[in-house]
């Protein structure tokens, strides 16, 4: 039987909460494992060897993860049908945590059902790229390079105008809230923890798009979130650690502060491309 997803904490410190941020991350060896498909077709018992626990829970969340994976992997093409009776069968799980699961393939553009058809996977080109899920699971599979080319090309385009955005804004609150996973990326460098590291640092992403106080914009943050956490996304702040790459947030922050809109653009365009591996990913402005 399939075993239950883990759940991951996901809160945010509150202003000087430095030494009780709560991120924390199970050895990759106790991440929950799901079972293959089974029979005698070749394709479809291939299974993805990397993952992470699912953003849903349980039987129903870890079924979206494993199909939704080999989905995007191409284990599982375009036009193929999916009947309920063999994934219920295969996975050994109810036919309502199979139709909910393909509900929510369904919902990221993965596949449709339609009567008199059945349930088959969609084309690529009517996914919903932006979904984190799918951000993820092509950040793990075959379109890997594709995917970490587009989230950077992505990110030079959001950030930049984003804290430009939230020079304007002021929010006190917000900027105290920066300040605090500046900080805390400092002390994870130093004591060597990446994963504490990375987890302030997408959550100081995400917070600098909030405070651009775009709604559309902000409907976008999880693009960036999913750029910084998963494997293949471009590198972080976190994957060299330097004093460079914590004094450039460290400047965005200042310029938020002092309301320098065009300094705060100008330090997130640095940080974007701090990292010669960057720069393969994210376009450098032209010279005119």
């Amino acid at each position: 039987m399939m075993t239950a997803a883990r759940s991951v904490d996901t809160g945010l410190a509150g202003s000087g909460e430095l030494d009780r941020y709560p991120y924390t991350e199970a050895p990759a060896g106790e991440r929950a494992a799901v079972r293959s498909w089974g029979g005698t077709d070749a394709e479809l018992g291939r299974v993805s060897r990397r993952g992470s626990a699912s953003r849903g829970r349980g039987l129903h969340g870890q079924l979206v993860q494993q199909l939704g994976q080999m989905i995007v992997s191409g284990d599982l093409g375009a036009d193929r049908p999916l009947v309920p009776e063999e994934i219920g069968q295969r996975f050994e799980v109810s036919r309502t945590v199979v139709r909910e699961s393909l509900r929510v393939l369904e919902a990221k553009g993965l596949v449709s059902a339609r009567p008199n058809v059945g349930t088959r996977v969609r084309p690529v080109s009517d996914w919903n790229l932006l979904d984190p899920d799918i951000i993820e699971w092509r950040a793990f599979g075959p379109q890997r390079e594709d995917q970490r080319r587009e989230l950077g090309e992505l990110r030079w385009t959001i950030e930049p105008l984003a804290v430009r955005l939230a020079a304007g804004h002021g929010r006190e609150d917000i900027q105290q809230r920066l300040a605090d996973m500046v900080e805390i990326m400092g002390h994870a460098v130093a004591q060597g923890d990446g994963t504490t590291c990375s987890r302030a640092d997408a959550e100081f992403h995400s917070l600098l798009i909030q405070a651009a106080g775009n709604r559309m914009l902000e409907h976008l943050s999880g693009i960036v979130s999913a750029a910084l956490q998963v494997s293949g996304g471009p590198i972080t702040a976190c994957d060299r650690p330097n004093d460079v790459s914590i004094g450039h947030h460290a400047r965005i922050v200042e310029a938020l502060a002092s309301g320098d809109a065009t300094g705060a653009e100008a330090a997130m365009r640095q940080l974007l491309v701090v990292h010669p591996d960057v720069e393969r990913v994210v376009p450098a402005p032209r010279e005119h």
